[in-house]
């Protein structure tokens, strides 16, 4: 019987001998809650595999718990392995402002690894020019763009370990902060010589009629597979409604869509001007009213006085501002 499964884990952690027990260990743990993966975790704190391996085991005997086990080719916690991820989190990340010291952080010396959870509008929009950032200020920090969780965006935070999140303004708990980068304009994109669009004599950056955008076809930008969106709502609002053909949880495969098809598609003005020359697609203004979409930052609030969290945040926003969406088409 394994050592975890015979002993009473409240008698062990009430006698653990805090004094030789490694801190070093609960980097450990908290990577492989993060990662669920030793190989992952290894590869976040710099370790071998076999190293990670080894000190797991020790925190299992140092914790009379089994911690993790195997579960769909990962590592699933277990129930007392959940109840330290948000706390020992918290506790590192505080030490590491309280080490850092006020104006003690160099970028350029910092090792830290972010996960930012958002759209592919950012796997173009921001994460070409952060690389060229990170590269001139911060070489070895490392950054992963991660999917979103569909249908709550806060649990990408909270149960998927996002340092941060870029989504649309929402409500949010009051154990999350939130910060304002940009406004997204829409544009309506169609394919070039697209012959509905040519035999309404439509050149691009003119409105297009009402009666064609409803008309024709559209494909949907939704992770959750849902048909209907802003842009729904604000045809609701002067008697309309367009037809939703298909919808595809990323941005590039709407825009191939359209590039390929005769569909049409209401995407944000900033990608639809960043890839309408190469992918061969032409920019209209929508036909209805439509405010901008407030886009947010997001993160944990254990996350505030991390000064390397700090500093990403500031970029991020530096390098987003610029998107901010101008009154004129």
């Amino acid at each position: 019987m394994l050592p975890w499964k015979r002993i009473d884990r409240v008698a062990v952690i009430g006698v653990v001998n805090f004094r030789t027990f490694d801190l070093n260990l609960l980097r450990v743990l908290d990577a492989l809650l993060r990662e669920g993966s030793t190989v992952r975790a290894g590869a976040r704190l710099g370790m071998s595999q076999s190293a990670v391996s080894s000190a797991l085991a020790r925190l299992r005997s140092a914790l009379g718990d089994e911690l993790f086990f195997r579960h769909r080719g990962g590592l699933a916690p277990t129930r007392f392995a959940e109840t330290l991820r948000d706390p020992l989190r918290e506790a590192l990340d505080g030490l590491q402002g309280i080490l850092s010291g006020p104006g003690g952080f160099d970028p350029a010396a910092s090792d830290a690894r972010f996960r930012i959870s958002g759209s592919d509008f950012f796997a173009e929009m921001l994460m070409p020019p952060l690389a060229e950032a990170l590269s001139r200020e911060a070489p070895l920090m490392r950054v992963h763009l991660v999917d979103l969780v569909p249908d709550s965006y806060v649990a990408t935070l909270e149960r998927y370990g996002a340092d941060m999140a870029l989504v649309p303004a929402l409500e949010l708990p009051n154990w999350v902060h939130s910060r304002h980068v940009f406004d997204s304009a829409f544009a309506v994109i169609a394919r070039a010589g697209h012959p509905a669009v040519a035999a309404a004599a439509v050149r691009p950056g003119e409105v297009m009629p009402v009666d064609l955008f409803c008309d024709l076809y559209h494909v949907l930008f939704s992770p959750e597979g849902k048909t209907r969106a802003m842009g729904d709502a604000a045809l609701a609002r002067v008697g309309r409604e367009r037809r939703v053909a298909m919808t595809l949880p990323v941005f590039s495969g709407v825009c191939r869509a359209v590039a390929g098809s005769d569909l049409i598609a209401l995407i944000p003005r900033q990608l639809a001007r960043r890839v309408a020359g190469p992918m061969g697609l032409e920019v209209y203004a929508p036909p209805m009213p439509i405010a901008p979409a407030p886009i947010v930052m997001i993160w944990h609030r254990r996350h505030d006085a991390w000064p390397a969290h700090g500093w990403m945040r500031d970029r991020i926003a530096a390098l987003l501002a610029p998107l901010d969406a101008d009154p004129d088409f």
